[in-house]
């Protein structure tokens, strides 16, 4: 085995053991009404009282697992924008999809309040809306790395000031302001996590689908348009596979940022990854790094708990300024 093929692999074989780690520290953390020693009797069906029993199967179990699949999602969904448009800042808080999509489950919040399954279909038409407002504004401003991204931060502060206005006139449409806004984990049971689930597992299944075509978006237009890639579909596709994951998160943990920045520009640092190991590794790092923020969120401050999302913002607006320097300092930044 060659060094970077050892290298390449190192991703994963660190990643899930940890991501087991995460997941068994997410299971078992937690207030003290519970132990984390009955908790594990319970795991391992060495039995335990009722409470214990209904603390880890309705209320850790589902946190963890929705966890994982937004993690794994806005991470995945972070890659494909990245590889479509060319730009490592692109991901679905930055280019405005997530308030998007954030928007249109308070407009069907108020419209359906009873009705859950249609926030998935408003959150994955927000979400397109505002892709599609961004490459309307980007085309007529001049189709460039920098104007992409502007775009996507004036379209995602339109969304966000109009989801605003919404949550103030009507506070009903969401159970948890602060929550919703930052992006938080916390009242998910099982009932909310099967409809976006699937959409998740479907999207991630299609991003694999896309791989090679994906990778073929580095050599230049013209020639993967040469080796008989259809490269306009092909990104329309990528694109709207992205705005799918980002989207049935969004219906989970509301606007949860910085995941699509942050794992796949850490991938990236190993040039030798297939774009298909990429996805892999972003559903593994992806969900650790969601785990990690929200495990940490509600225990180092206990009695309170306070969303993942600040967390993820703490160290997600850092990394994207070092981003930029980065790409200023070795002139990378090309328009």
């Amino acid at each position: 085995m060659s060094w970077n093929s050892l290298q390449n692999n190192k991703i994963m074989i660190t990643g899930i053991p940890v991501l087991a780690a995460c997941i068994l520290l997410s299971l078992l953390s937690g207030n003290d009404a519970v132990t984390s020693a009955e908790l594990l009797r319970v795991l391992t069906g060495a039995g335990g009282s009722r409470t214990t029993q209904i603390i880890l199967y309705q209320i850790r179990i589902p946190r963890t697992a929705a966890c994982l699949l937004c993690g794994s999602s806005l991470s995945v969904a972070g890659l494909l924008l990245q590889e479509a448009l060319s730009n490592p800042l692109a991901s679905p808080g930055i280019m405005g999809i997530n308030s998007g999509a954030g928007l249109f489950v308070l407009l069907s919040g108020i419209c359906f309040p009873h009705v859950y399954s249609v926030r998935n279909a408003a959150a994955f038409a927000g979400a397109l809306l505002s892709a599609i407002l961004v490459f309307l504004i980007a085309r007529k401003a001049g189709m460039s790395k920098s104007v992409i991204i502007l775009a996507g931060v004036a379209v995602s502060s339109l969304m966000t000031a109009a989801s605003n206005t919404i949550i103030t006139l009507h506070p009903e449409s969401v159970s948890d302001k602060v929550g919703f806004s930052m992006g938080s984990l916390a009242g998910i049971d099982l009932q909310r996590l099967p409809l976006p689930a699937l959409l998740i597992f479907v999207g991630i299944a299609a991003a694999f689908f896309l791989g090679p075509g994906i990778e073929l978006f580095a050599i230049g237009d013209e020639a993967a348009q040469g080796l008989g890639l259809a490269v306009a579909r092909h990104r329309k596709l990528t694109v709207g596979c992205a705005v799918l994951l980002a989207s049935a998160a969004v219906c989970l943990c509301g606007l949860l940022g910085f995941v699509g920045l942050i794992v796949p520009n850490i991938l990236r640092l190993s040039d030798q990854l297939t774009v298909r190991r990429k996805i892999l590794g972003c559903i593994v790092w992806g969900s650790n790094l969601v785990l990690v923020c929200d495990t940490l969120m509600r225990t180092l401050f206990y009695p309170y708990e306070l969303p993942a999302g600040l967390l993820l913002s703490l160290i997600g607006t850092p990394f994207f300024i070092l981003i930029l320097m980065r790409r200023g300092i070795r002139g990378k930044w090309h328009d």
